[in-house]
């Protein structure tokens, strides 16, 4: 089997990558040989015995994508693009990135033909959704994006449905709540704070908080989103019908709540490095997201998430401390 996995560099790409090469295959096949694309060239992974390419550049690059699936990779796990804070605050590298991009994937897969239909995995964001909201937005409800970026991800999901529904792909969109914590530095993301308020007090340094400790949004663990994204890859046409996209389960919780865990957890001293400092455009962008996910039809699709933030917490001490908070 041939894995392709475009934004390899990123942290969830990273993740992904260390997960294939550690169960050595994908829906029962071994994998063979991986293509790891990015804006920037991604590590060759340890421990992999099969063949590796490495390939940096701009995906919306004339013959950058067809370059890439040149090869016929079986699985595409499309991941690469500019986050939420960044594709606001630069309109053109937002549309470039998130749609240009993934517009010029699916149409390289379109122009190798002869029957190629390789399976694609696209990572989508509860972005896609937009107030007025119920109480809990089931999977079928509209898409009304009111972020550039969340309008990205609409339209790419919508290209994705309509280039399954015509046979040249077989492709699953899933629809990421906030990945929570993220390890490493911090990055343009508005949604940002909310890993930056549980990792850098765990990390003995102050993180500000640009939100009131009011504002509920829906998270899951890097650990449980890589679990998505192998998941997905296993999904037949069957299983999904004509419906590809899937808003995933998650954590709902407050950032008060949050807060509540990592005290549980690490206690007061830990807790009482978290400074708040309002920040108007990233209030902005949050207060239209989604704060409560309705994963059912995922979970009966057999997409497992955390049950509460305390295990969130628990996961990135685990997978990122070592299990001991310094």
């Amino acid at each position: 089997m041939h894995i392709l996995v475009t934004g390899a560099a990123g942290m969830i790409g990273r993740k992904l990558t260390a997960r294939l090469v550690k169960d050595g295959g994908l829906n029962g096949k071994p994998i063979e040989r991986m293509t790891l694309s990015d804006v920037v060239a991604a590590d060759k992974p340890a421990g992999f015995g099969g063949k590796t390419g490495i390939s940096s550049g701009d995906l919306a690059a004339p013959g950058a994508a067809e370059k890439l699936v040149g090869d016929r990779p079986d699985v595409i796990f499309h991941l690469a693009g500019v986050v939420s804070g960044e594709a606001e605050t630069d309109f053109d590298k937002g549309y470039h990135v998130n749609l240009d991009g993934t517009r010029a994937l699916l149409e390289a897969i379109r122009a190798v033909g002869g029957g190629y239909k390789p399976k694609v995995v696209f990572t989508s964001s509860i972005a896609v959704f937009g107030a007025p909201f119920p109480q809990s937005i089931p999977d079928d409800f509209h898409l009304t994006p009111l972020t550039s970026y969340g309008t990205q991800k609409a339209i790419s999901e919508l290209l994705l449905a309509d280039y399954t529904r015509r046979n040249i792909l077989d492709g699953v969109g899933i629809r990421l709540p906030t990945i929570c914590v993220r390890p490493g530095k911090p990055n343009k993301a508005a949604s940002g704070f909310f890993s930056g308020i549980i990792r850098e007090p765990l990390a003995g340094q102050e993180a500000l908080l640009p939100v009131a400790e009011t504002i509920r949004h829906t998270h899951a663990s890097p650990r449980a989103a890589i679990g998505f994204l192998i998941h997905a890859a296993s999904l037949t046409r069957e299983q999904l019908g004509p419906r590809i996209n899937l808003s995933m389960p998650g954590v709902s919780c407050t950032v008060g709540q949050q807060i509540d865990a990592l005290r549980r957890i690490a206690g007061d001293k830990v807790a009482a490095r978290i400074r708040h400092e309002p920040d108007a455009l990233v209030a902005s962008i949050v207060a239209n997201w989604a704060e409560r996910i309705d994963g059912t039809r995922a979970r009966e699709l057999g997409f497992k998430a955390e049950d509460k933030f305390d295990d969130i917490v628990r996961a990135h001490i685990e997978d990122e401390l070592g299990g001991k908070i310094p």
